[in-house]
């Protein structure tokens, strides 16, 4: 079986601090072959200056080992995630305000908004002539519902948009679960909550277009209610 580098270099040291322990208790030996003079006390102090050097070049190895890993763990935390439904959220987005632009006769607009009230819901409108006043009836039924179909439309689009939130939802999540550094999953994290943002957009153009046909309505019953008393002070006055 092969030994690792520590355990080579344990050994040595026990070899070493043995022969130094042995050489201290018997004392001075030098012996002499073919010329050349043994000294086990030098030999010993050698022994262990090696070791000592092979336990500095193992802590080393060590260091460049961790220093190896630790930038392998950088490189995977500046990793980008490799997918994006950045470009799939901001068409869905694009297809709901198209939904909201294609408002029918009233738009969504403060100035449109108040000239066509001026114009056909409120003041003089009320009490102009009766041609004029079935006029603005028949206008204000119109606007009542082009806005209740304006709100549909608005509704079954957000409703097309699930099938792509839903793919997306399942792609992010799988992206984030096995992310392999610390941008991939935040990059993950940050597209769950640009979708989750396009939800709310979603969500607040259907109460828009909802809530624009409600007032729509309740602007037109009030409006008839009004032309209803005038007619009626009319006949009075007439009578």
């Amino acid at each position: 079986m092969k030994m690792s580098l520590s355990c080579r270099t344990a050994i040595a040291v026990g070899l070493a601090t043995a022969l130094v322990t042995g050489t201290l208790t018997a004392g001075p030996a030098h012996a002499q072959f073919g010329g050349i003079v043994y000294d086990p006390s030098n030999y010993a102090q050698n022994v262990m200056t090696a070791a000592r050097s092979l336990q500095q070049i193992n802590n080393q190895i060590k260091q460049l080992q961790n220093q190896a890993t630790s930038l392998i763990n950088e490189a995977r935390n500046l990793t980008s995630l490799p997918i994006s439904t950045i470009q799939t959220l901001q068409s869905q987005v694009d297809q709901t305000r198209q939904l909201l632009n294609q408002a029918q006769r009233i738009a969504y607009d403060v100035t449109d908004v108040q000239q066509v009230f001026n114009g056909r819901y409120k003041g003089t409108a009320l009490s102009a002539g009766q041609a004029q006043m079935v006029a603005n009836a028949n206008a204000r039924w119109q606007d009542s519902v082009g806005a209740f179909e304006d709100a549909m439309k608005v509704q079954a689009g957000i409703v097309g948009n699930l099938g792509a939130t839903r793919s997306s939802i399942t792609t992010l999540v799988g992206a984030s679960q096995s992310a392999t550094g610390a941008l991939q999953a935040a990059q993950a994290g940050n597209q769950l909550l640009a979708l989750q943002t396009q939800q709310l957009a979603d969500l607040t153009a259907a109460i828009a277009a909802q809530g624009r046909a409600q007032s729509l309505e309740a602007a037109r019953n009030a409006a008839t209610e009004a032309e209803g008393r005038e007619r009626f002070r009319r006949f009075r006055t007439r009578n």
